[in-house]
């Protein structure tokens, strides 16, 4: 199948250092704001990238749930594949796929599980439903047939009919604290603007631009 004649030329307004914040917390927050404020789908939508003890990388799609200057953090079954992963290699890679805008952020750093306290405060302001699907799903792991995890589902809701859904021990977040940040706008001719903030032992960050 011949994808050459797929083509988009990218016409936005572009990027350049001095508008660029100081701080990239502050930068990545000001272009989510943006995206959010453009009423697009998924602003939290980030492809996570682990490695296995192999090397061998593997990518997936989860849900950004919170920011601040810690990092940036995710739920998720600590049985999984990505959670494997990360307790044999906590280096991993986030990017932000916001292609409405021309735009692209990519980020590198290191994951760690957050506090039981942090993943129930989260765990408990889920939807009553999400809270049962946590408990039902051996996530990564082969299931035979939808109809088991339905079944598994309908029993789990009548145990906990009438009762506060307990954390399951194997469910819990991920704080990635960012080494690298990486900030993509799209330019005509290939041309793009691309900077990268790096981490300094100061705790500040260099901005460097690069080649496309």
């Amino acid at each position: 199948m011949d994808l050459s004649a797929l083509r988009q030329e990218y016409n936005c307004e572009g990027l350049i250092k001095k508008d660029l914040a100081l701080d990239p917390f502050h930068q990545f927050e000001k272009w989510f704001k943006q995206y959010t404020q453009a009423n697009l789908p998924e602003p939290n939508a980030m492809v996570l990238a682990t490695v296995s003890e192999r090397g061998e990388p593997s990518t997936r799609l989860v849900l950004l749930k919170y920011f601040d200057k810690q990092g940036f953090v995710f739920f998720t079954n600590y049985k999984s594949k990505k959670a494997k992963q990360i307790e044999k290699n906590s280096n991993v890679a986030l990017l932000f796929p916001w292609f409405p805008l021309e735009r692209q952020v990519k980020i590198q750093g290191t994951a760690s599980k957050i506090s039981i306290t942090e993943s129930l405060a989260y765990f408990v302001s889920r939807p009553r439903g999400s809270q049962i699907g946590a408990w039902c799903s051996h996530q990564s792991t082969v299931v035979s047939s939808r109809s088991i995890l339905e079944n598994s589902y309908e029993e789990l809701k009548i145990k906990f009919q009438n009762k506060t859904i307990p954390l399951p021990s194997f469910w819990g977040g991920y704080r990635v604290v960012p080494k690298q940040f990486e900030f993509w706008q799209g330019r005509s001719n290939r041309l793009h603007d691309r900077f990268t903030y790096s981490s300094t032992d100061d705790d500040h960050w260099s901005i460097d631009r690069l080649s496309p």
